[in-house]
């Protein structure tokens, strides 16, 4: 591509100039080179860290007026299309100032009821959770100190030593605070115990003291929900994912009438590979060339020699015989070699253009003199064999369950986004099996198979999965290359290239500016070119547009964690994609205590509360995941697994999470069977409390179960349009709401079911929600 040139290189300079008033916008702007981009920035022009290399041109993001758009046309430069306009930087400010003043108010609020209210203390426990993993006791603590937002001072936390015994008889530990976005969120730290605590209390610096019960997270007291004889344990080692999908097809052959398999709409790209070489050590004498044919369907075949004609004067040439290209190289008076890389990659280009294309290296000008190299051979430099497919990959699922029309609640699980990651496959293949294996005389499964509709994908990736197998066991994406001609398109490059699955899906990506994804093409979290531009995520998307689904499982590792969304955030200040409703949150928890508590039932290993919750909160933006997608595109009730602490641990550690992971999933079946029968309409009530604020009463909703409250203060109808009572803050229970003491109160619930509290009909002329005033009962 020819360099760019001044629109009018004989006239006056163009000036780059942001007149008073104007407001900026980010626009794309291309450049043809490296050096092209050198001058660019040699403008003065505003430029943000956008830089990436297209076929068009490298495109960069400039961050400049209209005026400066006129100047950096009138220079020459192709100026694109407008990203963020002014309205948009507006909308994000005033979503970040809302969110920040959001948290501040209840800071706020907390400080104000302390001030005027000497009864209550300015130390507020969140959660005390006591729970067992492996021979270890822990106890994890969260709260709230009204001076948290400005004091860095720790809190320090007293526990008994059971019931009846001593506060502090169980010992001390310290929790520290948490701060988001230079807001203080709250304090929380977790410690070992030695005996199980009934009560803690913490004492804050200005001595005001709050005591709380310890309550049990994942408790495991009671029979396990297998039945006599139930069987499990169906995997012995690793499996590839032409494996994974072979004992799919092997389960579904062997029970016809409850499992067929399924042929995922899109093939991948295919375990496959250009054959490749790169001659030479020195950056800009190295030579690299590149089959055209895949590497099996004849890449691997040819050769190439760069020689050294043995005499002055020579000239450089090359010539083909068969598969096999030689280059003589040119030489001067003294017999030296004298031929350039670029020269090298042209003449080969001349003689051997129909087989293979030569280039100098990653956007080198290959000025540099090459050195001799004896025949060598190209290759796809892929190991796998040969029973492994080289051609575009079929995706399959196994669906499973008596009805598989539609007509029963979906639950979608599905494994190895992530290629590197060993285990979840083989958590899905262990729940298939168990799944299939008990139906005959295991009552429970009988019901889940009868009324489920259920979607096991062993294997998102394989050309993924293989690549990681045979070839470069860390590797995280798919295998496709979409890097840039000019860029790391070299053999030297080939464990850098592939999108990472989970950050090329839909929603709050990349693309839509949020955080924990990368634009290069290089990078583990590479977001790929465009939302879905990946055959893998493509599939995914058509299993979730199945209307039945209503559960999911994204099986990941490592880390033991346990999430769902939001799980993607903005920069800067950690601007959340939207958080679920209180009811919604609260069913999240809830089926995740059940999950997880079966979990830990195979070997007494707890996934911690603080590893548990949405990914923006325990973990870190991870824009375009899956998860988000489903839950906010479908309204799917989308979880995701992070399975043991190691990719790929010893087999005695892979087996064990495979075991006590599966236990997890069906039970994630049991939580959408539950669902599916719930029929039972939930009850919730007024809870009414003093307020600090004389003539006012603070007033709260307690519900039966997970459930949305709309409400209505001003005596009008509650419907689905009111008021929806909302959550304290992050990880805490509900609002408290201060009313005028009479206020009437009209409301009513609805559970995760669709269950309305009373029958009541929102959108007709029934009467029947609840009412009441707010007023202090005398006792």
């Amino acid at each position: 591509m020819p360099a760019i040139a001044p629109a009018d290189p004989g006239g006056a300079p163009a000036v780059l100039e942001r007149f008073a008033g104007e407001e900026a916008s980010v626009v794309e702007v291309t450049v043809a080179d490296r050096d092209e981009l050198d001058k660019l920035v040699a403008t003065g022009v505003d430029l943000d860290h956008h830089v990436s290399q297209t076929d068009a041109g490298i495109v960069v993001h400039a961050v400049i007026t209209p005026n400066e758009v006129d100047g950096l046309k009138a220079l020459g430069y192709r100026v694109g299309p407008t990203l963020f306009d002014p309205a948009d930087s507006e909308g994000r400010i005033a979503e970040r100032e809302a969110t920040i003043a959001e948290h501040k108010a209840e800071n706020q609020a907390f400080t104000a009821t302390i001030a005027t209210n000497a009864a209550v203390s300015d130390v507020k426990i969140v959660r005390a959770d006591y729970y067992t993993s492996g021979t270890n006791q822990v106890l994890s603590v969260e709260a709230k100190w009204a001076q948290g937002q400005t004091s860095t001072s720790t809190l320090t936390v007293s526990r008994d030593s059971g019931p009846g015994t001593p506060m502090g008889s169980g010992g001390t530990q310290s929790i520290s605070r948490f701060v988001d976005a230079g807001v203080y969120l709250y304090h929380r730290g977790a410690s070992n115990v030695t005996s199980r605590p009934d009560k803690i209390q913490i004492t804050s610096p200005t001595g005001d003291v709050a005591v709380a019960q310890v309550k049990e997270w994942l408790p495991t007291d009671g029979e396990a929900p297998e039945g006599p004889g139930y069987q499990k344990d169906f995997v012995t080692s690793y499996l590839t994912p032409t494996e994974l999908y072979d004992r799919i097809k092997r389960l579904a052959a062997e029970y016809p009438q409850l499992a067929e398999i399924v042929e995922l709409p899109y093939k991948t790209n295919g375990y496959r590979r250009k054959a490749q070489v790169v001659l030479g050590s020195a950056n800009a004498s190295r030579v690299a060339v590149d089959s055209l044919a895949w590497g099996h369907q004849g890449g691997n075949d040819i050769t190439v020699e760069l020689a050294n004609p043995g005499a002055a004067n020579q000239p450089l040439n090359a010539t083909l015989t068969g598969k096999a290209i030689r280059v003589s190289l040119a030489t001067d008076a003294a017999g030296a070699v004298t031929s350039t890389a670029a020269q090298v990659a042209a003449v080969i280009n001349g003689a051997a253009g129909s087989l293979v294309k030569a280039y100098t290296y990653r956007g080198s000008v290959g000025d540099g003199v090459v050195t001799p190299v004896a025949v060598t051979p190209l290759t796809d430099n892929l190991k796998a064999p040969a029973s492994v497919s080289r051609d575009p990959h079929p995706v399959y699922a196994i669906r499973i369950g008596k009805y598989r029309d539609g007509s029963r609640t979906g639950v979608l699980a599905y494994a190895q986004e992530h290629a590197r990651e060993w285990v979840p496959p083989l958590v899905t293949i262990e729940t298939a099996e168990r799944l299939l294996r008990n139906q005959k005389h295991d009552p429970k499964t009988q019901e889940l198979l009868r009324n489920l509709d259920i979607w096991i994908v062993p294997s998102i990736n394989p050309d993924g999965g293989h690549y990681s197998f045979y070839d470069f066991n860390s590797q995280r994406r798919n295998m496709t290359n979409h890097c840039a001609e000019g860029g790391s398109t070299d053999a030297l490059a080939r464990n850098s290239w592939g999108v990472d699955n989970n950050r090329n899906y839909t929603e709050y990506s990349l693309f839509d500016g949020y955080s924990g994804a990368s634009s290069s093409c290089t990078s583990d979290t590479y977001a790929g070119p465009s939302e879905l531009s990946e055959p893998e995520d493509k599939n995914v998307d058509w299993l979730a547009s199945r209307t039945n689904i209503k559960f999911s499982m994204n099986l990941h590792s490592s880390g033991n964690y346990f999430m769902w969304s939001p799980g993607a955030y903005s920069l800067p200040n950690r601007i959340s994609a939207p958080r679920p409703t209180l009811a919604e949150e609260s069913f999240f928890w809830g089926a995740s205590s059940r999950i997880l508590t079966e979990i830990k039932r195979h070997r007494n290993m707890a996934v911690t509360p603080a590893r548990t919750g949405p990914i923006a909160d325990v973990l870190y933006s991870a824009a375009g995941n899956s998860g988000d997608m489903l839950w906010y595109k479908y309204g799917i009730y989308a979880w995701n697994f992070e399975v043991g602490t190691s990719f790929q641990p010893t087999w005695d550690e892979a087996h064990a999470e495979t075991m006590e992971f599966s236990n997890g999933l069906v039970e994630l079946l049991r939580v959408a069977r539950d669902y599916d029968k719930d029929k039972k309409r939930p009850t919730s009530t007024l809870v009414t409390a003093p307020s600090a604020t004389e003539g006012m009463v603070d007033v709260k909703f307690d519900v039966s179960e997970p459930a949305a409250v709309f409400y209505t203060l001003d005596g009008s109808k509650p419907t689905y349009s009111s008021t929806l009572y909302a959550s304290a803050g992050v990880r805490e229970a509900g609002e408290t709401l201060t009313v005028p003491y009479g206020a009437k109160v009209f409301w009513f619930s609805v559970d995760a079911a669709g269950n309305i509290e009373n029958n009541y009909r929102p959108d007709t002329d029934a009467k029947n929600w609840n009412r009441a005033f707010a007023t202090i009962s005398d006792s």
